[in-house]
């Protein structure tokens, strides 16, 4: 059994939309904005080996967007998604399984390539998890998340007979537990991780960086921000009384930390990397 961090490259968004209704003069000691406001972002996912099954979590932003497309997120760095999964010794056919935490094109673009004027799946031997409640969510977009949700990240998933839905059949990793939130989208699943006796939590967009721990701390992106307060509050609670490992998506320095009950309310304790805890 092993558990790694992939690095996948970095990207900008708005500090605004990032941290929703906290002033800037706060956020942007957290994270400094350039002069378009826009802050930097890591796209981390996570590879699990277990067994003879090789599970990839979330696949980044891609490559087969175009340079406006790109322009507009400024995506850069050194790392690539394939670069890094080669990195921790496997290549893509390795992959069996790819968990996709939710549809949108920061998580999901690199799951599909470009071959001349087909789109295809990158990793052609992984069965591609999603709960079918967010596929119907990301087919069928609200017009506040449209721009999220790309036709060409998802459908060719499903034509390519790669696409499987979580609840309808059985998700084959019995030591990984899917906690599903609504708050940023609908049916967001967040894997929970067993390893050397402690909980290795994955972030995704719930918490997307260290930074994002307190509660007010919510992103201007999420449908339902009421309600991802509820579920910060909920997991972090949970986090802090059994000691979790948290590993930020998005935090473009911190890849894991846990967290402490304050007379604050919840707060980071320790970070570093995922490896320095497990």
């Amino acid at each position: 059994m092993s558990l790694q961090t992939l690095d996948t490259g970095l990207f900008k968004l708005d500090g605004g939309a990032m941290f929703g209704v906290v002033p800037k003069p706060l956020w942007n000691k957290l994270n400094p904005a350039d002069e378009l406001n826009r802050c930097t972002w890591a796209m981390r996912c996570l590879v699990y080996e277990q067994g003879n099954r090789l599970l990839l979590v979330d696949t980044g932003i891609g490559t087969k967007q175009d340079a406006k497309f790109f322009g507009h997120y400024d995506l850069h760095g050194d790392a690539n998604l394939l670069n890094s999964i080669h990195k921790a010794g496997y290549s893509e056919t390795d992959v069996t399984d790819v968990l996709l935490t939710h549809l949108h094109f920061d998580h999901v673009g690199g799951a599909v390539q470009r071959d001349g004027d087909r789109l295809t799946p990158v990793f052609q031997n992984a069965t591609h998890w999603v709960h079918p409640d967010h596929w119907n969510w990301a087919t069928h977009p609200n017009p506040r998340e449209k721009a999220s949700f790309l036709h060409e990240n998802i459908i060719p998933l499903q034509e390519h007979g790669q696409l499987t839905f979580l609840m309808e059949h059985p998700f084959p990793f019995a030591d990984i537990d899917l906690r599903y939130v609504d708050g940023h989208t609908e049916k967001m699943a967040l894997p929970l991780f067993r390893v050397n006796d402690r909980t290795v939590a994955y972030m995704a967009d719930l918490i997307p960086s260290s930074a994002h721990i307190p509660l007010p701390y919510v992103m201007s992106y999420d449908v339902r921000p009421l309600l991802t307060m509820d579920e910060k509050t909920q997991l972090l609670q949970q986090a802090a009384q059994e000691n979790w490992i948290l590993v930020f998506e998005h935090d473009p320095v911190t890849e894991a930390a846990t967290v402490e009950l304050t007379d604050k309310g919840v707060r980071l304790k320790e970070k570093g990397k995922l490896a320095e805890f497990v």
